[in-house]
Order: C-alpha cells, then structure tokens, then sequence
C-alpha cells in the first residue's frame, strides 16, 4: 500500500476517491458514522414534518434521526437485503452492503454506507455518503468539520457556515484503505445484514405512538 502522502488528510481523500470509483458514484464524502450522515442529509434536503416509511426492522438510529429532524417515522413489515431506501426522501441506508457498482442500484440517490466493527469495512466507526450531487458535495466539506476548511491551519482559516462536528479522521482512513487492501474483506461478500438480523421496532414503548 504505497501512497504519497504529504498531509495527513490525504489518507481521507484515498479513502473516498478508492470507495466512489468502485461504489460507482461521482463523489463520497466521509464522515464519523452513518447514523450523522442520515442526520446531515435530511437537514441539507430540508424535510420537516414528514412522515418517512422505513422497515419495522432496521438499526434503532434510523428512526432516532427521523424524529430528531422533525419527522415521523412510518414502520413497515417489509424484506431488505443490504439497503433500503427512507420513504421518498432518496437517502438510501446502504449500512450492511459493499460490493462493486452498488451505487448504480440507486443511482443519483444520496447513499449512505457504514465502516462500523460489524460491517464489511470494518473500521471500527465511520461513514460515508455516495452521491452525483455537486452542490451537495461543496456544502457537506465545511458542514462536517465545524464549518472549517480541512487544508487551513486554523489561525488562518475563515469559518464558512455553522457546521457539525462529525468529520472522519485521518486515522480512520488509513485503517479503511488497510482493510480494503487486505485478505479481511472479500468483495463477493454483498452484505452483512437486513430484515432478518434486527427486531421489531414496533415492539419498543418509544416507538409505541408511530405505529
């Protein structure tokens, strides 16, 4: 794994620019999970008081960021494999899936992908989101990093937005383009989970009242 590295925030740049060309999509945009990804899209889509129909059986942070955001979540008994799309919003959540052209499935969507310990890329934490959207791409490099330019010393930067803090480090990177080099991960491998690996979410009290 031989790079030229001059900064520390070229491992990120690695990461994303090897994730989108085998995805298939025009930018990837890496960030510190999925669950703030989902987060980030539905603010920079402007959705509010929505009702978003997700599968009854997904990860708990799904309908979390759903109701977080200002809108409810809409739960129905239906089969995924690797990915599923949040109602009609075009975020696709892609947490269990990794192969090869899986961006073209959902093409122009806002794909959302995870590098938790249980996944394919198993970073430990981290996310990422595939997209052909050129606006969207320009707005998230500040939004993700407290409103900051990544390649500025921060003495001689000029903040450019109110931004979260929710960016993917360095570090975080390298172990990506580690696991991706490695025996660890095997490409024909598509997915790590659906419907059949999480419970009913409408069995929880939380969620009692968006049945």
């Amino acid at each position: 794994m031989n790079y030229e590295i001059n900064d520390p925030w070229d491992w990120v740049d690695i990461f994303e620019n090897t994730v989108k060309q085998y995805a298939g999509s025009k930018h990837a945009i890496a960030c510190d999970s999925n669950t703030n990804a989902i987060k980030l899209l539905l603010h920079y889509l402007k959705i509010k008081n929505k009702e978003i129909e997700i599968p009854c059986r997904t990860y708990v942070s799904v309908p979390n960021q759903i109701i977080l955001s200002g809108n409810k979540p809409k739960f129905v008994d239906k089969h995924w494999d690797g990915m599923y799309e949040l109602g009609d919003t075009n975020i696709v959540d892609a947490a269990t899936a990794f192969h090869q052209g899986m961006y073209n499935e959902f093409k122009d969507s806002y794909m959302v992908l995870s590098f938790h310990a249980k996944k394919i890329v198993n970073i430990g934490k981290g996310g990422m989101i595939l997209t052909n959207d050129d606006k969207f791409e320009k707005w998230a490099r500040p939004m993700i990093y407290d409103g900051r330019n990544k390649r500025t010393l921060y003495k001689d930067d000029k903040f450019s937005c109110v931004g979260w803090h929710m960016y993917m480090t360095p570090e975080d990177a390298r172990l990506g383009m580690m696991i991706l080099h490695s025996q660890k991960i095997q490409l024909q491998n598509k997915t790590v989970g659906g419907s059949w690996a999480y419970k009913d979410l409408r069995e929880e009290k939380i969620y009692k009242k968006y049945k």
